[in-house]
């Protein structure tokens, strides 16, 4: 897949919508699929909301953050977490709903949604000739990025779920295996032997189950292998990191994508 080639754009364009892919961008990748499993967990089971009602809630929390991120025209760093906060934690609730609500198993949900995200990719593809997200300037492109992120994290869910649940790993051990394929796809990005933009995908689906196991784990009671930390205080913790984090990047502007000027000098935006 080539990130070089696309197609010509349809309709009016903006400035590049996502962040730089620094290191801060991980962090906080990482940082919102804890939250995603934790917050989920919490409002469901802790604050007894339940599932329906959760869902509900969470989706039109979403809806709303992802009209004020489509309204702008460049990428806002608070507006983009938000959204992505909040896609994490639907994303969470809609594998939970298949396989807790409907009592679809994992083994069923988490092949369906890697095809569903495949046929997403090659839709974006055909339809834009790229799949970069250094090219997110328009509202359609914008709409796939979404709807990619989103399948993502639902995917990263029933992954993640279905090491632990079916699989009977340990809550530990399901963190060190998706950091360790985390670490084998960024080997083989500096040594070249994937394509920058698949290994970034990669990447991107496998900090879902990472996040999501660290959470589980650090959230998760002691008698099944977990830290004991609670799903609200775990929650706190990495809502307060995400905020600072992106607070600091909001001040220092490091994740912002450079636009040059008529000089030959850049500026981030």
């Amino acid at each position: 897949m080539s990130s070089t080639t696309s197609r010509a754009v349809a309709g009016p364009t903006m400035l590049n919508k996502v962040p730089e892919i620094t290191v801060f961008f991980w962090i906080i990748k990482v940082l919102c699929t804890s939250v995603g499993e934790s917050a989920a967990d919490y409002i469901n089971e802790t604050l007894g909301f339940g599932l329906g009602p959760t869902t509900a809630l969470m989706t039109a929390l979403l809806v709303a953050a992802l009209v004020v991120q489509f309204r702008t025209r460049a990428y806002v760093p608070w507006v983009y977490w938000l959204s992505v906060v909040l896609i994490s934690v639907v994303g969470t609730l809609a594998t939970d709903n298949l396989t807790d609500g409907l009592g679809i198993s994992l083994l069923v949900t988490a092949p369906v949604f890697a095809v569903l995200l495949a046929g997403i990719f090659l839709w974006w593809y055909r339809t834009e000739g790229t799949l970069s997200i250094h090219s997110i300037v328009t509202t359609r492109r914008e709409a796939f990025y979404w709807l990619v992120v989103l399948v993502t994290f639902a995917l990263g869910t029933a992954v993640g779920d279905l090491l632990v649940d079916r699989l009977s790993m340990s809550l530990l051990g399901a963190v060190v295996v998706f950091a360790v394929a985390l670490a084998l796809v960024v080997v083989a990005w500096r040594t070249r032997l994937v394509a920058p933009l698949t290994a970034f995908w990669v990447a991107y689906v496998l900090t879902r189950p990472l996040g999501g196991s660290t959470g589980d784990y650090l959230s998760g009671d002691r008698s099944d292998g977990g830290a004991g930390f609670g799903t609200l205080l775990t929650s706190l913790v990495f809502l307060a990191a995400i905020i600072a984090t992106v607070a600091y990047l909001s001040v220092t502007g490091r994740d912002r994508t450079p636009v040059e000027r008529r000089d030959g000098t850049a500026t981030a935006v």
